[in-house]
């Protein structure tokens, strides 16, 4: 999910174009694949290759930003929530997403941008985050399917990240996959309370799956032949797993617990490969994919909007919490003087 980065090229480069090396010292290098062809760790002040310093900025970044954009599609649900209970689970859900944002970047910030450059690319466009939080949440089904799907394939592709070569992402991604998999559990749980509620709210559900399913498969991203960046983020030790395994993983995973819930998956080609020791499905709309990454998904322009709103919205703020802590300076060295 959050590896979609590896898939979308430096706003200076030519589309598809390969992760660009650059001239550097040849001891530096030799000690850096050292650590990393020992599964070590990369840590701030480590010497690194640019690409690699800037692949983790933008998948790091592109992380963070899905997650702050991923508030608000279950946001939207907060004050419509169906009780007290669903109200309050939801709340802490969507603040559980807000510090997950926090934390990553913060991650980035290690690496030498600031937080400022990063919410202006991803003001100005320049940035992505995650496509699956550009679809619009219908009714109360969607937020119980976002839960189970959406969570559940976050976490498929989160859990390798905990083992990624740069220390402080590696670190904050332990925290967030325990987070996450609770989330994914209460979107479970949520579910099965409708599916033994009235023929409406299964229905419901049976509908917000159908919507969901096939734009979940594609959060991992193109197959694997189709990313050729991906190779030399696995070689780096930033990515784990592939696309295509990946997303095998998380359909064999999710078969039975679709059984349990008592819903339908929507592919009609879905069924076991006793042979390969999987489940065959059928085949991704890809076109439908790179529309939403490129912009044109149905609620991109919305989710932009109201997050450029919120940072201007919030600017005086950020204002008044400078003013304060210059005012703060100024009586210390005056107190020290």
């Amino acid at each position: 999910m959050y590896t979609q980065s590896f898939n979308v090229p430096d706003a200076d480069a030519p589309s598809g174009a390969p992760l660009k090396a650059v001239p550097h010292d040849t001891a530096l290098q030799a000690h850096f694949d050292a650590v990393i062809d020992a599964d070590g760790k990369i840590e701030p002040r480590d010497w690194m290759p640019e690409a690699y310093r800037k692949t983790l900025v933008r998948q790091i970044s592109q992380h963070a930003h899905s997650e702050i954009v991923g508030m608000l599609p279950e946001g939207n649900w907060i004050s419509r929530a169906p009780s007290l209970k669903r109200k309050a689970i939801l709340v802490a859900k969507v603040q559980d997403e807000g510090g997950h944002g926090l934390y990553l970047y913060s991650a980035a910030e290690t690496l030498g941008t600031s937080r400022d450059q990063m919410f202006d690319a991803l003001h100005s466009g320049k940035a992505k985050y995650s496509s699956i939080f550009n679809y619009p949440t219908l009714t109360w089904a969607d937020v119980g399917v976002v839960g189970w799907l959406v969570d559940g394939a976050a976490i498929m592709n989160q859990i390798p990240l905990c083992r990624c070569s740069f220390g402080p992402y590696a670190r904050a991604m332990i925290r967030v996959c325990k987070e996450e998999s609770f989330h994914q559990r209460q979107g479970f749980e949520s579910l099965m309370t409708m599916m033994q509620g009235t023929a409406e709210q299964k229905a419901m559900v049976q509908d917000a799956v159908n919507r969901w399913w096939w734009k979940c498969l594609a959060m991992f991203g193109p197959p694997d032949a189709d990313s050729p960046n991906s190779v030399q983020g696995m070689r780096w030790g930033i990515k784990r797993i592939s696309n295509d395994d990946l997303r095998q993983k998380f359909v064999d995973a999710t078969v039975p617990q679709a059984e349990v819930l008592g819903v339908t998956l929507p592919d009609p080609e879905l069924k076991w490969n006793e042979a390969r020791g999987h489940h065959d499905y059928g085949q991704i709309d890809w076109d439908e994919f790179w529309a939403v990454v490129n912009g044109d998904g149905p609620c991109n322009r919305e989710r932009l909007a109201t997050r450029v709103k919120a940072r201007n919205d919030g600017a005086w703020v950020r204002e008044a919490a400078l003013a304060h802590a210059r005012k703060q300076q100024q009586r210390a060295m005056k107190e020290a003087a």
